[in-house]
């Protein structure tokens, strides 16, 4: 049941007319200083630098903040523009006939305060409260204020009366922007100058991590965004950013001190007034901590109460305004004192800040002793009487010449020659403050020898003094200039200073070093900390071939291919390019292949200086004469492998190698057939020598090397031996080596040479038995088993030997092959030629054999401004709303008066909001239970979204403005507390209480909305995302919410754009080329669809697409964006849509909205045109659109303004309205005795004031649609979205569908629901977008930063051999332990390979072939048992044979103890075991040659040798040379005995488990004392070689020691250089092939008559005695 309105409206008539309808609150003290004049400035000053804000819990009438704290400094200020003023009033020259007047007030250093302050200077408040404006004159310009924030709230409050304001110490380059704060000016230089000096200053003194304090507000905070901004490309970081509360709270503070105590940043910069700095540094001092350096901003610098209070502050340094000269100023404040002003309270402070006492004319202060208040001012009182070289002063000298220099310009106007309209003149009479502008920004003149003018954005020219606190001689603080910063220079010259003359923290003259982590050397490279800034790293070093040569590099760089690191790491040098060259090495070989040609040479001279002798003639001269020219030229052709390599030394090395050798093997094949040919053409009827003459020798020789020069001719043709650059194999050398070009043809090469060697060797053995005493046959033998054992033992040196080593083997194989061949040939013949000459006869050449073988103005408001809707009642509430969303700002050059922003851009989806409200009030209006008997009222305006228009709205609302022009109420604004209820205001900054302390809101605080963003953003792995914001607060605020949640979860922002508040097409195509070039495909916007509006349109025409757009909830549910035109750019939109709830009857009451039911509303009519693009009939104010009737059908398409379906910011404003009058209605029903004010008492009904209603808002609880809603103690209601993505409609339009939530009253990571399968993505895909600047570093990668981008911008660089990382997107790859190498991905740590000789293909071959000799030797040993009883067992000492055999069997099985994986045991066996083994075996053959030789003496007359080689003694001889090696081993294992070593250094990704000697000088002992035994049983046996008998043992001991020592000497240079488990090959094959090599030699012809030839086995045929 509903109730009459009468009744309401009898209620409003009673109220009226008992009460005015705005009643003062509370007065404000009177001005500081005034005087009157012609022309009235304003002047604030923070006299007081803090406030003691009253209690707020309302319940009861807040008191007025109470200012604390006097400040000389500002005080001297202030008397430096009453100063300034007086000079002026006495000039002559400067505005004649004229007088200044002013009004100087207190801000208390506060926004609150300051805005009090000029709301009292605007209405011309007296001493006895007058009536606005009467009599007051008119104010033609401000000066003031110190704080930018303080700042912002004046200039705000001045431009709708088009007041120019001079500050002379805000410095935010928020106030530079023209539009916004179009009458501001300043004689101070911007704060982007100061931000850019100090950026400057950390670069210059290497201060790479610094900590920051500021104060809470806007010249703090831009301050601090401008710092970002200037050392985001350097390499200096933040280490923390810590806020001075603007109401000083011990216990925050205590906080931040904390945080400074722990950090190791010594450098802290401080963006602060020195009001808020002096309680800090207070709690500093008691904290007890140092060791800092201060670096200040010019809001302290030359601060005196602050050096002369804190001595600790010596050595700070910072940027100070520009000093100047003010004449007179230090007489002028001598003259200020409480006698001469005993009723001005802050005199009164001033005495008492100085001279701690109370003057008697007003003793106030009764704590304080009293003095007359005529105490002379002296030097100590620096804080007032400073004026050695003043700076803000100078400043507010400058501000009020500037303001008198543009007032005499525009009085001395020349009519006709005017700046205004029609070339006029401004009238004396009536001068305008708009007028004045005008000439203010022109100004310009001289002051003190400066030049002063402002440029178009109001700025001054920007200079600063660098100052550093430094101690006079007298114990005071000076402020010493150390240098400057002229912002006008060139980039980079700016800064100049003497660094000489800087005093450092704690008096030292040593520059302070403030790193997070030392420099890294050049050398290694920054490996950034995971989540820590840039600034914090480790320094790694360079891993081999790659070089950092700057100090802190990024990133270690390849070496180019041909340059390896040097050992430091700090350069690329060029690679060792390794060949065998000229060095010790190639010298020495060199050398030996000299000398051996020149001894063939000198041979082949002494055989043709011979030629006609015998020995030489023999088997045809002409072939030893080849002989010895082709090995001239195969020692000579060993020269060619020394030098570096080159295309024809590479294919002549190996060509002439193996057409030289094939020659001289050939030669040596023909003398084979020549000696077996003669031997048979001795028999009747064989004439196979008519075949073998010269002509078919040569024959031979030419058809054999004929087919080695085609295999070479083939070779060279196909695929020829090239010069090879070889960088694999020791990637820190470039070995220089002939690659063979085809494997093929290089073994067809050896493998010929191979051929023709055997058939000559089996040649030469078949005609070993050759009657004469020189048979040449055996020399052959001899000379074919050196060169093949040479070549055999060339082939595993060959594959195993690195580098050069490859090329000395091959050389050592030709040299060593050549001499053996060379001596084994012509030695023997030599040595009859030249020693025995009468050996040299035919007759005695006819006789015995022998063999050999070889191996990174009037207050008033100057424009109409009237309310959209309104209705009266009981209780008025305001409602502004976002009506249109574009602004265009009136022409700002004020040649005429101003007009009033024109708002453009109807929205239908605010103007739903607005009528929500609308439908809330009458919902009231009507109820029973809510508000029974009042009615309430409301006034409904546009902010046009934009701030000034706000505020004028605001303004307007709260001065009663109608449609006439009235008079501001000053009462009205003096210390009112009005209740704020935002529906769709979240920026987190309105959440400070003691800033904000009237806001409530339901809608969440953008905390939430910014941390629900970053979870989204980390959840889909966004992490490469670009942000659009709107130009204002909630823009800003929200931004760096954003970044301050996004801080170490791996998401880096790739750019951040502002859509500009005035909206500019260009700038705007600016921000889409940024979107366009981007690389992120996530774009975050922060912004209202007003500005989004024009901004997507033009986004639109630049057709760009595969954006994921993801919408803050100002925007996220914008019906505006929702036709089926906006789908293709920004379909797939996701973003966090405040709660929607549901309001009953709205949708009908939206369609009694029109322009027949309100002709008058303009905004109904427009609302007409956004939605059927018409003018309605009634009025047709817009001529270009078609009239309508305007009663058209309101229908679905009309989704801006009809969609009801789901109520977000709809919903807030009615539960604002809601919350409003519950809170009301709980104030009327409060039950006397029991309310919460004063004495429990209640309201008046007939006189509620605002701030008592303020209390029952915080109280309040209440449910609404099934929600309840109230406020905590900031005001913010409960954090809730909903997750909305935008996808297409059946009808082809967009809709909002709720795919999640985010609840933020759960637990921390429980917040965020998604139903991820309901999503549609950007492009109408299912497929999630990628953005990341740069794709995730795979496991077995790590991430190397680019230098100057942020941490999402890396290359992937492989891990280095030996390091892993397991992870995606790793920050450094891990060196893996010792034992552990990376596998082939690098991304996991496997065992390394444990190589040694095991049980392989190679280890069971040499098992096989060891095997094998060891049953071989027990064969023979078992034959040689079986016929023991024979002669050729019996002969020389049957008892040594077993003993070699048996020792050979010991040394066969020795080998085995190479193979498997060495052990202490198994390392101290192997080689004590084969050394005593093969001295046992060698003393054995010693023995027996001993006794041969012993022998063939005895048979001579009168000698008796043989009895002193007996059994026994043999035995002795036997014993004692083995026991020689034996005691050397034991002193070896003793000593240092052989142990198994892991060798890591040869192959780092490989432990080769092998036997170290322990001592060299040992193992070398051993090898040399077997060598010494092999030599001296070579020497005997030599000398016995022509014993008598068929059987002389002596030349097969001969045999076998030459064999034994040709693979031992072959052995050495093998075993140096071959790697890993191939050294102990190389030890087991020499080994093996030295035991057959003794087996064979020494054996086989033994079982040969054994077992073939037992006919011979008599002792008559041994002897050689003829049956």
């Amino acid at each position: 049941m509903t109730r009459p309105r009468s009744i309401k409206q009898n209620n409003l008539n009673k109220a009226t007319s008992t009460q005015p309808a705005c009643s003062p609150q509370g007065a404000f003290e009177l001005p500081g200083f005034s005087a009157q004049g012609d022309f009235m400035m304003g002047g604030i000053f923070p006299l007081h630098y803090r406030v003691e804000l009253p209690g707020t819990d309302y319940t009861h009438q807040p008191l007025a903040a109470l200012c604390q704290g006097f400040d000389p400094r500002a005080f001297r200020w202030a008397q430096t523009m009453r100063l300034a003023v007086e000079e002026i009033n006495q000039s002559e020259q400067l505005l004649p006939n004229h007088t200044l007047g002013y009004k100087i007030f207190d801000s208390c250093a506060t926004p609150v305060t300051a805005l009090r302050a000029v709301l009292a200077v605007l209405n011309g408040q007296g001493e006895e409260q007058s009536p606005m404006c009467s009599g007051a004159s008119p104010l033609i310009a401000m000066v003031g204020e110190s704080g930018s924030s303080q700042s912002i709230v004046l200039s705000r409050t001045l431009q709708p009366f088009r007041i120019p304001m001079i500050s002379y110490f805000s410095t935010c380059s928020c106030l530079s922007d023209r539009k916004e704060y179009p009458t501001f000016f300043r004689v101070v230089p911007n704060d982007d100058y100061q931000v850019k000096a100090i950026a400057s200053l950390l670069q210059r003194f290497g201060w790479k991590w610094i900590g920051v304090i500021r104060e809470d507000h806007d010249y703090g905070h831009f301050a601090l965004q401008g710092l970002k901004r200037e050392i985001q490309n350097t390499d200096v970081c933040l280490a923390y950013d810590e806020m001075i509360p603007k109401d000083y709270s011990r216990e925050r503070v205590l906080q931040i001190l904390e945080v400074m105590r722990h950090s190791t940043a010594r450098v802290v910069i401080v963006f602060s007034g020195e009001g808020e700095l002096y309680p800090f540094l207070k709690e500093f001092v008691k904290q007890n901590i140092t060791g800092t350096q201060w670096v200040a901003s010019e809001a302290w610098v030359t601060a005196n109460v602050l050096a002369e209070t804190y001595p600790f502050l010596d050595g700070t340094i910072g940027f100070a305004i520009r000093s100047g000269k003010v004449p007179g100023l230090r007489d002028y404040l001598q003259t200020v004192n409480p006698h001469r002003y005993p009723s001005n309270p802050l005199v009164q402070q001033l005495w008492e800040a100085l001279y701690g006492c109370s003057p008697s004319l007003s003793p106030s202060s009764p704590l304080m002793p009293p003095c007359s208040g005529q105490e002379t001012l002296l030097e100590q009182h620096s804080a007032y009487m400073n004026t050695s070289s003043p700076r803000v002063a100078y400043n507010v000298y400058k501000a009020v010449y500037a303001i008198a220099h543009s007032l005499h310009n525009l009085l001395h106007c020349q009519a006709g020659a005017g700046p205004f309209h029609n070339r006029s003149c401004a009238h004396s009479t009536n001068v305008h403050p708009w007028q004045l502008q005008q000439y203010l920004q022109d100004v310009s003149f001289n002051v003190s020898g400066e030049n002063m003018n402002f440029d178009q954005k109001g700025d001054a020219i920007p200079s600063y003094d660098l100052i550093n606190w430094q101690r006079g001689p007298n114990g005071g603080p000076r402020f010493v200039t150390v240098g400057l910063y002229d912002g006008s220079k060139d980039s980079g010259k700016e800064l100049a200073i003497q660094q000489e003359k800087i005093m450092w923290a704690r008096h030292q003259s040593k520059l302070v070093v403030s790193v997070c982590s030392v420099s890294c050397a050049p050398g290694s490279r920054k490996a950034v900390r995971r989540g820590e800034p840039l600034c914090c790293f480790d320094c790694v070093p360079c891993d081999s071939g790659k070089i950092s040569n700057q100090t802190d590099s990024i990133d270690c760089k390849e070496c180019p291919e041909d340059y390896w690191s040097n050992n430091d790491g700090t350069m690329c040098i060029p690679k060792v390019v390794e060949f065998l060259s000229h060095d010790a090495m190639g010298i020495a070989l060199t050398v030996i292949a000299v000398v051996g040609a020149c001894l063939t040479v000198s041979i082949l001279a002494v055989f043709l200086h011979h030629r006609t002798t015998p020995i030489v003639r023999v088997n045809n001269s002409e072939l030893s004469f080849f002989i010895l020219l082709s090995l001239t030229l195969c020692f000579l052709c060993a020269l060619m492998f020394i030098g570096e390599p080159t295309s024809w030394s590479c294919m002549l090395r190996h060509t002439a190698f193996s057409i030289t050798f094939s020659l001289c093997i050939s030669c040596i094949l023909g003398k084979t057939l020549v000696v077996l040919a003669a031997f048979t053409a001795a028999r009747p009827g064989n004439n196979i020598m008519k075949w073998l003459g010269p002509k078919q020798q040569r024959v031979i020789i030419f058809s054999c090397t004929l087919v080695q020069v085609l295999i070479c001719a083939a070779w060279l043709m196909a695929a020829p031996p090239y010069p090879s650059r070889n960088i694999q194999d020791q990637r820190s050398k470039i070995i220089l080596e002939c690659s063979v070009g085809s494997q093929l043809a290089f073994w067809c090469v050896l493998g010929y040479i191979g051929l023709l060697a055997c058939l000559c060797f089996i040649l030469a053995f078949l005609a070993r038995k050759l009657p004469g005493n020189f048979n040449e046959a055996k020399f052959i033998t001899f000379s074919m088993l050196i060169f093949c054992a040479v070549w055999i033992s060339f082939i595993p040196a060959y594959v195993s030997s690195p580098g050069k080593y490859t090329v000395a083997v091959e050389i050592f194989a030709i040299l060593a092959s050549s001499f053996g061949l060379l001596f084994c040939l012509f030695a023997p013949k030599c040595y009859i030629i030249l020693l025995k000459p009468e050996k040299n006869t035919k007759p005695h050449l006819m006789g015995s054999p022998s063999s050999t073988l070889a191996t990174d103005s009037e207050c008033v408001l100057l424009s109409g401004f009237d309310p959209g809707f309104v209705a009266d009642g009981d209780f008025v509430i305001g409602g502004i709303f976002p009506l249109h969303y574009n602004q265009e700002m009136p022409d700002v050059n004020y040649t005429y008066q101003p007009t009033a922003v024109r708002c453009n851009g109807f929205d239908p989806r605010a103007f739903r909001w607005a009528q929500t409200m609308r439908l809330a009030v009458e919902e009231i209006n009507q109820s029973v239970q809510l508000l029974p008997n009042h009615m309430l009222g409301y006034k409904i305006f546009d902010s046009c979204a934009y701030p000034l228009t706000g505020q004028r709205a605001a303004l307007a609302m709260l001065n009663g403005l109608g449609q006439a022009h009235t008079h501001m109420k000053n009462e009205c604004f003096t210390n009112n507390v009005f209740p704020q209820i935002s529906y769709f205001s979240s920026c987190a900054c309105l959440g400070d209480r003691r800033k904000y302390p009237t806001f409530f809101r339901v809608i969440p605080n953008d905390d939430y909305q910014v941390k629900a963003m970053a979870q989204l953003l980390v959840r889909y792995d966004w992490r490469w995302v670009g942000v659009v914001r709107g130009d204002h607060e909630y823009g800003h605020f929200a931004l760096q919410g954003l970044l301050r949640e996004l801080k170490g979860t791996g998401v880096c922002v790739a750019y951040q754009e502002m859509i500009p508040l005035l909206y500019n097409q260009q700038r705007a195509l600016e921000i889409i080329e940024v979107m366009r070039s981007s690389t992120a495909r996530v774009v975050v916007v922060f912004s209202a669809e007003g500005e989004m509006t024009p901004f997507l349109k033009d986004y639109m025409a630049q057709n760009i697409t595969g954006i994921q757009w993801v919408a803050s909830e100002a925007w996220v549910t914008a019906s505006l964006f929702t036709t089926s035109e906006y789908f293709p750019y920004l379909g797939g939109t996701i973003g966090f849509g405040i709660r929607q709830g549901q309001i009953p009857g709205l949708r009908d009451y939206l369609q009694t909205v029109n322009p027949r039911r309100y002709p008058s509303n303009p905004l109904v009519q427009q609302l007409w045109e956004a939605l059927y693009g018409c003018s309605p009939s009634l009025s047709p104010s817009s001529p270009l659109m078609p009239p309508c009737s305007g009663q058209e059908t309101l229908l679905e398409q009309h989704s801006a303004y009809m969609n009801t379906s789901s109520p977000r910011v709809a919903y807030n404003v009615y539960k604002a309205v809601y919350a409003i009058a519950h809170s009301l209605h709980n104030l009327l029903h409060c039950q006397a005795g029991a309310g919460p004010f004063h004495n429990r008492s209640c309201a008046h009904s007939t006189d509620i004031h605002p701030w008592q209603l303020q209390h029952y808002l915080q109280e309040l609880a209440f449910y609404i649609s099934g929600e309840e809603v109230n406020f905590d103690l900031k005001g913010d209601s409960i954090p809730y979205y909903d997750i909305i993505n935008w996808q297409r409609g059946s009808g082809g339009n967009m809709e909002f569908i709720n795919v999640g939530l985010f609840d933020g009253a759960k637990d921390s990571g429980k917040e965020l629901v998604i139903q991820e399968e309901k999503i549609v993505w950007a492009g109408h895909q299912s497929k999630l977008v990628v953005s990341v600047c740069s794709a995730s570093c795979a496991p077995g990668s790590r991430k190397a930063v680019r230098r100057g981008e942020p941490l999402c911008c890396f290359d992937c660089v492989p891990c280095d051999s030996g390091k892993i990382s397991n992870q995606t997107d790793s920050i450094d790859c891990t060196e893996c332990p010792e034992d552990y190498w990376s596998n082939a991905d690098g991304t996991m740590c496997i065992p390394k390979v444990v190589e040694f000789l095991s049980h392989d293909a190679m280890g069971i071959a040499l098992t096989v072939i060891a095997v094998v000799g060891a049953c071989l030797t027990v064969s023979v040993l078992a034959v040689f048992l079986h016929h023991r009883t024979t002669p050729i067992v019996r002969v020389n000492n049957s008892e040594l044979s077993f003993f070699i055999l048996l020792s050979l069997t010991l040394c066969f099985l020795c080998a085995l103890m190479f193979i498997g994986k060495p052990t202490s045991w198994s390392c101290m066996l192997r080689h004590t075991a084969f050394s005593i083994t093969f001295s046992l075996c060698i003393s054995c053959i010693l023995g027996k040659t001993l006794v041969v030789l012993a022998a063939f003496t005895a048979a001579r007359p009168g000698n008796n040798i043989m009895k002193w080689l007996g059994p026994k003694q043999q035995r002795v001889i036997i014993f004692s040379c083995t026991l020689v090696q034996v005691l050397i081993c034991a002193a070896w294992l003793m000593a240092a005995p052989p142990y198994p070593y892991r060798n890591i250094q040869d192959q780092r990704s490989k432990i080769i488990l092998e036997c170290s000697v322990g001592s060299q000088l040992a193992f070398w002992c051993v090898l040399g004392y077997i060598g010494l035994l092999a030599c001296l049983c070579f020497i005997l046996a030599f000398l016995a070689r022509k014993l008598p008998g068929n059987f002389n043992e002596a030349k097969f001991i001969t045999f076998s020691m030459l064999i034994f020592c040709a693979v031992w000497i072959s052995f050495i240079p093998a075993y140096v250089s071959s790697p890993g488990k191939y050294t102990v090959a190389v030890e087991i094959f020499a080994i093996l092939a030295s035991s057959f090599g003794l087996l064979f030699c020494l054996f086989a012809p033994k079982c040969y008559i054994i077992l073939l030839k037992p006919e011979k086995n008599t002792k008559q045929h041994l002897m050689g005695i003829k049956k």
